[in-house]
């Protein structure tokens, strides 16, 4: 394989609190993403096998001014998106999804929201105790999940979404499906959560164009019911990272504007313990790619794996803490079912950094 196939990843590392970041960005010695401020960048390439080199920032900034490709790279990372920036923050620093399942088979929280009178007042919950946007999905997508049919979805979800809408509330719908996109953004919803990455159903992006709202980008092999008999990759950050960046090139081409496309790297979707360690441990290589970030960890199986805990509900310690690293490497959205718990954390977290 010659040098043209090679291909290059900037991932920047060496969280530094916000009084010194702003110090040594001034000096060149720092630079900030997503109001993160870095010490450290490390160059990644792979064609046939995968080398890294880490480099100081006045190093790295020397050996831009050479190489072209690399300097397009980091114009990446320093991107900023307006619309997003003013939708999903609102002048915050964070925003929070909060998760609410019209489903009786989501592995944390199926069946405990059928009632509709429950859902509304688990919704007005999360929204007091600091969501952005509630997060509603009336199809479970855990591994080995059945497909639910878009029929069904959509009578689940509807009447959630009339009240809300009717309240004021942002929502975000977490669906894989054209027609439930349709249905929920005329009925209000202002951002669309595709665990399928726009590729389960082919009228989707053609919705998602139509009506010009933001749309998460998420990474998963297969579906539900295969993900987890698709994990096979030769380095699982970097294959994601191509996946996503093969993805959103497409979905851009078809007409959606870059400025609407938030990425999810996909968690627990067709990746096992070391995997799911590997993406989070090193999830600020995706800024590279030039978009806002979504993570969701919420209690999600990997934290049993590491802390022996099979209830979900008591997930909650390895939520916090998968969260706080990754805001450490500037993730900025997180779809969680513990608001209250992860607002806590993240304000403690903003004061103590500051």
């Amino acid at each position: 394989m010659n040098n043209s196939n090679k291909k290059y990843y900037l991932r920047p590392f060496g969280f530094l609190e916000n009084k010194y970041g702003e110090k040594l960005e001034k000096k060149n010695e720092a630079i900030s993403i997503q109001g993160t401020y870095f010490s450290r960048i490390e160059i990644i390439s792979r064609d046939h096998l995968v080398s890294k080199k880490t480099y100081d920032i006045p190093s790295l900034y020397r050996i831009l001014d050479k190489k072209k490709i690399l300097c397009d790279i980091f114009n990446k990372l320093k991107y900023k998106n307006n619309k997003v920036e003013k939708e999903i923050f609102k002048n915050n620093k964070f925003s929070i999804f909060g998760i609410l399942n019209i489903t009786p088979d989501s592995f944390s929280d199926g069946g405990k929201n059928l009632n509709l009178d429950k859902a509304i007042l688990n919704s007005e919950i999360m929204k007091k105790n600091g969501a952005s946007f509630i997060d509603i999905g009336g199809e479970s997508t855990r591994p080995g999940a059945k497909k639910v049919e878009v029929g069904e979805e959509i009578s689940r979800i509807m009447p959630i979404i009339q009240k809300l809408s009717f309240r004021k509330f942002n929502i975000s719908l977490d669906t894989r499906n054209s027609s439930t996109m349709k249905f929920g953004i005329l009925s209000g919803v202002k951002v669309i959560n595709d665990v399928s990455g726009l590729g389960h159903d082919k009228k989707s992006i053609e919705i998602v164009k139509k009506s010009n709202v933001p749309t998460i980008i998420m990474h998963m092999p297969g579906n539900p019911k295969t993900m987890m008999k698709k994990n096979n990759y030769s380095n699982v950050l970097l294959d994601v990272y191509d996946f996503l960046n093969k993805r959103t090139q497409k979905i851009i081409k078809a007409g959606i504007q870059r400025e609407n496309i938030i990425i999810d790297p996909g968690i627990g979707f067709g990746k096992d313990l070391r995997q799911n360690m590997q993406i989070l441990k090193n999830i600020s290589i995706f800024h590279s790619l030039g978009f806002p970030i979504m993570l969701g960890v919420s209690r999600k199986r990997f934290i049993d794996s590491i802390a022996k805990e099979t209830d979900p509900e008591n997930r909650l310690g390895g939520t916090v803490s998968s969260t706080l690293l990754a805001m450490m490497q500037g993730i900025r959205i997180h779809r969680v079912h513990d608001v209250k718990h992860l607002n806590q954390a993240i304000k403690v977290f903003e004061k103590l950094t500051n």
